[in-house]
C-alpha cells in the first residue's frame, strides 16, 4: 500500500501551507482578515451554512492549533474542505488582500524577529 505523498490537507499547495503558516504564526494579528475572509464566504452561502458545516467538522477535543480561535478555525476548515482549485484561489486571495493592506509575509517575519 502507498504512503500518502502529504502528510497534512494543506502540504499539497505551497501557497496554501504559506496561508496557514502565516495564520498559525500571526493569528491575533490577522484575525481581521480572516473575518473578513468569512464576510466573504457568508455572501456567498449564508452565515448559517457554513456554522452548521461548523458544527460538523469541528472536533470534540479541539486541540489543534487553530480551534483556540472560532474566527481562524473556521477559516482553516473552510479551506480545508473547498476544492483544491478553490483552496488555491482563496489562499492567493488571502495573500493578495494582505498585501493590499500594506502586509507582506517578509514584513511580519522582520518584525517577529525584531521582538
Amino acid at each position: 500500500m502507498e504512503q500518502p505523498k502529504f502528510k497534512r490537507w494543506y502540504d499539497h499547495d505551497p501557497i496554501l501551507l504559506q496561508v496557514i503558516n502565516i495564520l498559525r504564526d500571526y493569528q491575533t494579528e490577522l484575525h481581521a482578515q480572516a473575518e473578513v475572509f468569512l464576510l466573504k464566504i457568508e455572501e456567498k452561502v449564508s452565515k448559517e451554512t457554513i456554522e452548521k458545516f461548523y458544527q460538523m467538522v469541528r472536533p470534540a477535543s479541539g486541540n489543534r492549533w487553530y480551534d483556540k480561535d472560532p474566527v481562524i478555525s473556521k477559516t482553516v476548515e473552510l479551506l480545508r474542505v473547498v476544492p483544491p482549485e478553490v483552496q488555491k484561489a482563496a489562499a492567493e486571495h488571502f495573500l493578495k488582500t494582505l498585501k493590499d493592506l500594506g502586509i507582506e509575509p517578509e514584513i511580519i517575519k522582520k518584525n517577529d524577529e525584531n521582538k
